[in-house]
């Protein structure tokens, strides 16, 4: 083959090629404007568009007039219901929420505002603001240039949750529902429902702050926090002997310290169903977490919050809450209160307070195995929950305390028990 005919081959390949991107490109926004057409048109403007087809087609090949107007009566219908289609639908919209973290329970309202910044009337539409899994609609009337509308709603705050407010669509359609063109206007906004949790006085839960650790009760030869003099024992540390003391009394003294650690408070809330009786009893056990959490950090220690498998943002008090209000009830059988006791341990063995949270379906095998694997040397604590009692209820497995309450209200007063 000669460099002549090779070189007449690719010339006349390369035009190929060029044909074959153009008519692609050309053929995907076809495709893409189809498809966007198509997606105005709603189940029931289908229908009546392919009995228009259907009965015309009928009407040609048999003869009949009669299914042949009907036909052309359906097309007709049709035609003027995608007439509603036509016009402007670009608002400027505004979504605001007066507070976007509130209390269960507690009343959550909104203004959603629309107005048209252009030069020409907009015509009626409906807008669509999704809220959570349900929704709400809004008719709005006609808007001249420089014309606003303003909408106010109330947010469903019955449940602990966090709540995805928007985004708004804008939608046109035709009176007998055929077609439905929507356009979306805003961006979300999240409305966290924060757990029910209440303050209390009293006694630290944790250890106080001091210059270099947290004093504990366990006394050391040797630490920072000093606590008293001993009289010298073979062993001990001769750089800290007191030399007055020794002086004044003839025998050599030595100071004893108070072993100290890091203010680090952990709390473990099991997630799992199968250590709750019910939805209300697991509520209140993230109650109890957040009212816990709340508390350390009031008392300025470090917060972790530990789940099943993750770890909750708790630097403050306002991420506490949030992360909070994101858990929910686990359906697996796996990681149960005293799995989560293992990874703590693990995880967290320097901690100063271990405060587990579960239910009361929990046995009393597994909150023992719970309590064993709390980090060695750290105060631990566990809050049972069970709705059905009116009482709160105090006892210790091993190490550590274990409260059972029914309210929230009771956690205080049990707490002070505890620490008395």
């Amino acid at each position: 083959m000669t460099a002549e005919t090779l070189a007449t081959r690719q010339g006349s390949a390369q035009p190929e090629a060029g044909w074959r991107d153009i008519a692609a490109v050309v053929l995907g926004r076809i495709g893409a404007r189809l498809r966007r057409i198509a997606s105005v048109v709603r189940p029931l403007g289908w229908i009546l568009i392919a009995l228009a087809i259907g009965l015309w087609v009928v009407g040609q090949l048999l003869g009949w007039l009669e299914f042949t107007v009907a036909g052309l009566v359906l097309a007709v219908v049709v035609v003027i219901c995608g007439l509603f289609l036509i016009g402007r639908t670009e608002y400027d919209v505004a979504l605001d929420l007066a507070r976007t973290r509130v209390v269960v329970g507690e009343r959550a309202v909104g203004a959603l505002t629309l107005s048209n910044s252009g030069t020409r009337a907009i015509l009626p539409s409906r807008v669509v603001l999704p809220v959570g899994s349900g929704r709400g609609e809004f008719g709005i009337h006609r808007l001249a240039p420089g014309q606003k509308a303003e909408e106010l709603f109330a947010i469903p705050t019955q449940r602990r949750g966090v709540v995805k407010v928007g985004p708004v669509s804008v939608v046109r359609g035709d009176p007998l529902g055929l077609f439905e063109r929507a356009r979306r206007s805003d961006e979300p906004v999240d409305l966290f429902v924060h757990p029910k949790t209440t303050m209390f006085g009293g006694q630290s839960l944790g250890f106080l702050r001091d210059l270099e650790g947290l004093p504990a009760a366990d006394l050391s030869r040797d630490d920072v926090s000093f606590h008293a003099l001993l009289e010298y024992q073979p062993g001990d540390d001769l750089r800290h002997v007191h030399w007055k003391s020794t002086a004044r009394t003839g025998t050599m003294m030595v100071r004893q310290f108070e072993e100290t650690r890091r203010s680090h408070f952990v709390i473990g809330l099991s997630t799992s169903d199968r250590d709750y009786r019910s939805e209300a009893d697991f509520e209140l056990g993230v109650s109890v977490a957040g009212t816990i959490g709340l508390r350390a950090l009031r008392d300025s220690q470090r917060v972790d919050v530990r789940v099943p498998g993750r770890e909750l943002a708790s630097g403050t008090g306002k991420q506490l809450l949030d992360s909070l209000s994101a858990v929910e009830e686990s359906k697996h059988r796996d990681g149960g209160i005293a799995d989560l006791a293992g990874v703590i341990a693990a995880t967290v063995p320097l901690a100063s307070v271990v405060a587990l949270v579960c239910g009361s379906a929990v046995s009393n095998d597994d909150l023992r195995v719970a309590c064993a694997r709390m980090p060695f040397g750290a105060k631990a604590l566990a809050v049972v929950v069970d709705g059905t009692l009116t009482q709160p209820e105090l006892r210790r497995i091993g190490e550590a305390d274990v409260i059972t309450i029914g309210a929230l209200d009771q956690l205080p007063l049990a707490l002070q028990k505890v620490l008395s």
